[in-house]
């Protein structure tokens, strides 16, 4: 049997005592140790092979630090008297298009989810095909969202809301689908047991456990929102971003300054909330 040692070998150890204590213990089996090379140069060679294909100017490299201070003595001191010109309603903007994209959001991700559970929804075909629309929805940008909604629905606000909402749905339904798949069975199973319709399963026995992760990702999301809608009036999506492509392309370096504090202070400000809110709910 293995494990049991043969009888040369007892026989070996009791004439050699300080036989285990020459054993050579390697850490990696000669297989591993070809595999983790074979790792390393192909990590070696894909980074010298991005490092050839994009084409880096060796000049604007060394030419960088110089142009980043004139660049910033210009930004100084930021202009804060454009402020409440036309940057406060865009930032306000911005907060509505991350509001509105993140609950237009949840809308279309709730069912998604409920499809991708598998212990919801017993069909196959339907959890293959809401995997597909997360994955769909994660995997294009929130800038390329936008720059298709942009085309749909012109320049404005509206095509950011889609924009966030639509990349949204990949993530929410994601976590919602998993936090539904790792719930605990027995609830459901009694209410099933005892003639409960569908609803009523969902009701009482598939939010109550689900409720912390839902109100998580909630938060987490707008959060996350907040930041990707700042950036979105740079195709023309609407809010903040709209003001700051054109400080960008008037050389208004001293206004450029102020948009970019504000965002920072609404940044900080939207966590410090979300913060605050998820330690009173969950």
């Amino acid at each position: 049997m293995s494990g049991i040692p043969s009888e040369g070998a007892a026989v070996a150890a009791t004439h050699d005592p300080l036989a285990p204590l020459r054993r050579e213990w390697i850490r990696h089996s000669p297989a591993e140790r070809l595999t983790r090379w074979i790792m390393f140069l192909t990590i070696v060679a894909a980074v010298v092979w991005a490092i050839r294909t994009i084409d880096i100017i060796p000049e604007f490299l060394a030419d960088a630090p110089e142009q980043m201070a004139d660049l910033l003595v210009r930004m100084w001191p930021p202009d804060l008297a454009a402020y409440p010109r036309g940057i406060h309603a865009a930032l306000i903007e911005t907060l509505h298009i991350a509001s509105l994209g993140t609950a237009f959001g949840f809308v279309m991700a709730i069912p998604l989810a409920l499809m991708a559970a598998r212990n919801i929804c017993r069909i196959p075909a339907l959890n293959a095909l809401a995997q597909v629309g997360l994955v769909a929805s994660r995997s294009v940008n929130s800038l390329v969202w936008a720059l298709i909604f942009v085309a749909v629905f012109g320049p404005g606000a509206a095509a950011g809301v889609f924009a966030i909402a639509f990349r949204s749905i990949g993530f929410v339904g994601k976590l919602l689908a998993e936090a539904l798949e790792e719930m605990n069975p027995g609830p459901r199973e009694a209410l099933r047991a005892a003639g409960a319709p569908w609803g009523a399963e969902m009701l009482k026995a598939v939010w109550p456990q689900i409720r912390p992760a839902f109100w998580g990702v909630a938060l987490f999301r707008w959060d996350i929102n907040v930041r990707e809608s700042a950036v979105l009036g740079l195709v023309g999506a609407g809010g903040i971003g709209v003001v700051l492509e054109d400080a960008i392309n008037f050389f208004q370096w001293d206004q450029v300054a102020t948009i970019l504090l504000a965002i920072l202070a609404v940044v900080l400000v939207a966590e410090i909330v979300v913060t605050r809110v998820r330690a009173r709910l969950l």
